[in-house]
């Protein structure tokens, strides 16, 4: 069983966000919520939202269908960071001119899904 969550229109740049998305790609959900809680970036709290707002998603779609969800077996299956508009401002430069600032925003999408059990164990 899968479960996303997406946070739209973030005002961090893509390249930034996806600093941190790439570090938990891949991770089971409780170590990925370990390494964004102490990581440094900026971003890491919105991803760390994202995240637990997926495994919500997870539990919720769970308990709709009727199945018993394990919370340690969930894992992020994907995890991408797409760009959104960017806002165009301009600042006063010399003789002038103007200097255009743009202020990227980003789409974050994070994706967990239920770890298949595999000769007993988890992998």
């Amino acid at each position: 069983m899968e479960a996303k969550a997406q946070a739209k229109f973030v005002r961090v740049t893509p390249m930034k966000a996806r600093r941190v998305v790439d570090v938990v790609r891949g991770k089971d959900a409780e170590e990925a919520i370990n390494t964004l809680s102490f990581a440094p970036q900026a971003a890491a709290v919105t991803v760390l939202k994202v995240l637990e707002s997926a495994i919500a998603n997870a539990r919720v779609k769970a308990e709709q269908d009727g199945i018993s969800l394990n919370e340690n077996n969930l894992y992020v299956s994907e995890a991408f960071v797409d760009e959104g508009p960017t806002m165009k401002r301009f600042r006063p430069r010399a003789q002038g001119r103007a200097g255009r600032i743009n202020k990227r925003t980003s789409h974050i999408t994070l994706v967990v899904a239920e770890r298949e059990e595999t000769n007993g164990r988890n992998r």
